[in-house]
């Protein structure tokens, strides 16, 4: 689970494929057309449709897991998911750059979703550690494992976590918990603040496919 950030990740893709290409070329020969440019955004708002779904499964799966334990299914999904974000990223950015064609001109519309890529980022990095943090637990509340520990004849096990509990002690355990509540407090308000910001930017996309239909 340490390397969850590792195995859920967005990168960011190179538009250079053929799909790119022929939609540039079509831009061009219809550049003015908001017909066009609404189905590029509309294209944009699919791909947020299957990100919430990436999103649904990997909950799903997370909850599973702390569940089950089945690790190795866990790892699949991890794999699984990073595909379907990656791909979504190449997406968004092919609109992008469909939107930055000088034939096309729509430099706010091509920030737009650039914004709300950023968010999208943020957002992933947040529910991984808030993930983490979930299967960590608290410090005080995680077993201990006792792989380290003696077990002998005469004295049976000696455990090597027993140990004299003094104020010291006590106040270091309640300091860690505090520290892990509040880095648990401070993912998820940061996941809320991301999906409030990205939700106000798909209403800016769905007021400009609103107007340009109206034209």
């Amino acid at each position: 689970m340490e390397d969850f950030e590792k195995k859920v990740s967005i990168s960011e893709p190179v538009s250079s494929s053929m799909e790119v290409e022929q939609e540039q070329e079509e831009i061009k020969s219809n550049a003015s057309s908001p017909k066009s440019i609404v189905g590029l955004l509309r294209k944009f708002l699919a791909v947020q449709q299957r990100r919430a779904h990436a999103y649904a499964r990997l909950k799903r799966g997370f909850e599973e897991y702390i569940a089950s334990g089945g690790e190795l299914a866990y790892q699949q999904l991890c794999s699984e998911i990073t595909v379907e974000f990656n791909d979504c990223s190449k997406q968004v950015v092919e609109i992008e750059s469909l939107f930055l064609n000088p034939d096309c001109c729509r430099e706010d519309l091509a920030l737009l979703l650039r914004s709300i890529q950023t968010q999208e980022k943020d957002k992933l990095h947040l529910t991984a550690t808030i993930q983490v943090l979930k299967k960590a637990g608290r410090p005080s509340e995680r077993l201990v494992s006792h792989e380290n520990c003696r077990f002998g004849h005469s004295m049976g096990h000696e455990c090597v976590h027993i140990q004299k509990i003094t104020e010291a002690s006590g106040t270091e355990e309640a300091e860690a918990d505090a520290h892990y509540d509040n880095a648990l407090k401070e993912a998820i308000k940061g996941v809320q603040e991301a999906v409030i910001a990205i939700n106000e930017y798909l209403e800016e996309v769905r007021y400009e496919i609103a107007a340009l239909e109206a034209e």
